[in-house]
């Protein structure tokens, strides 16, 4: 059994906001069956999403090492993705929420990236990542979203 989490806040105010891209990806996710899986869209703020998880896991017996979380990352550009098992971005309140109620950071990282500031006039990011996508970069994170998965589906069902 696997479980994959999009991360984000709940709340229409916060739907298409870069934090939420975990969210908009397990909208999309949810749509396929992939056997053997259990996807979720965190039910709770970003700070609070160990407990959520931590929840889900105990409950399902998964173990941390099939927990696949999904979320935005300020160290990859916008259009970009990685999937890492035990890496994640260096500073991400979700994600320490997670490593601390788990007490473990080895799980697998869906990290999108959503980082598209200009050099030049950096906005903080607790602040960017509470913003809604420009018509321009929304594009680009629908064709993200699609690549992220088809290849999650590809990824889960091969390793069932």
């Amino acid at each position: 059994m696997k479980l994959i989490i999009g991360l984000g806040n709940p709340g229409v105010s916060y739907s298409e906001t870069r934090h939420n891209i975990g969210h908009m990806v397990i909208d999309k996710l949810q749509l396929v069956k992939i056997p053997g899986a259990i996807i979720k869209k965190t039910g709770v703020f970003m700070n609070e999403s160990g407990s959520f998880v931590k929840k889900l896991i105990t409950d399902h017996k998964i173990p941390a090492s099939a927990l696949y979380v999904i979320h935005d990352d300020l160290d990859i550009p916008i259009g970009e993705y990685k999937i890492q098992f035990a890496r994640g971005p260096k500073d991400h309140n979700g994600l320490k929420s997670i490593d601390e109620n788990l007490g473990t950071d080895e799980y697998w990282h869906v990290r999108i990236g959503v980082d598209n500031r200009p050099s030049d006039n950096r906005p903080m990011g607790e602040e960017y990542v509470l913003q809604n996508f420009s018509d321009e970069e929304k594009v680009i994170i629908d064709r993200i979203i699609k690549e992220v998965c088809k290849k999650l589906e590809t990824l889960l069902i091969n390793t069932n």
